[in-house]
């Protein structure tokens, strides 16, 4: 039996605004997304954040917010973005910040405060799932310190115990909780260890920079 599968605020490494949401075919969701507060015209409201990158966001708001639209966000406090709508989809608006912004700094927190887990992240890599005694390549989707989607051509068992490769990271072992056609969620056994999983992300980040300034 499937698992609900629960979707959270999506954080990426990416310096293009989140483009226009697929439909989901099969699959149910949690909703848990990030609230926000953005300024529109001098008004305050709130929305829910669905997807952050370093170029731009796509969020639910509960206004009109009509193509073209300038308005500000704070994703951390005393700090405004600003940016405008480009696109408007099935009650979703995708934002482009007039400025990119650092998705790995804005999940950092001050020094004098406890660091929550980190959210998911989106990434582009290549990683080795071992299932019993096969070892599938597959593509990380997105992660987080306590699991991993990714998407594979081969069938992996749901409930079945893995071990998750990724290149820089010490394996990790868990559970294939589930899956929807080729893209299967894996839950790791222990959380990931933050500055291990942090130097790793920074590191993505700058290849994801080196391949945009080479495009």
């Amino acid at each position: 039996m499937e698992e609900e599968s629960v979707e959270t605020t999506l954080y990426s490494l990416s310096a293009s605004p989140p483009t226009q949401p697929d439909r989901r075919v099969g699959e149910r969701y949690l909703r848990l997304l990030r609230v926000g507060a953005i300024m529109v015209e001098g008004r305050r409201e709130l929305c829910l954040i669905r997807n952050i990158s370093a170029g731009g966001m796509m969020i639910r708001a509960y206004s009109n917010l009509p193509i073209g639209t300038s308005l500000s966000i704070e994703l951390k406090q005393g700090d405004p973005i600003s940016g405008v709508v480009q696109w408007l989809k099935d009650g979703l608006a995708g934002v482009s910040f007039d400025h990119a912004i650092d998705v790995i700094g804005l999940l950092a927190t001050s020094g004098d405060r406890p660091r929550p887990r980190l959210p998911r992240i989106e990434v582009e890599s290549t990683i080795w799932v071992r299932q019993e005694s096969e070892v599938v390549r597959t593509r990380a989707i997105n992660i987080s310190q306590g699991g991993v989607c990714v998407e594979a051509r081969a069938t992996l068992s749901v409930g079945g115990d893995v071990v998750v490769t990724l290149p820089g990271l010490t394996p990790a072992a868990g559970v294939l909780r589930w899956n929807a056609g080729n893209t299967y969620g894996i839950a790791f056994n222990r959380s990931l260890v933050l500055s291990e999983l942090v130097d790793w992300l920074k590191d993505q980040q700058d290849q994801e920079q080196r391949r945009t300034v080479a495009a």
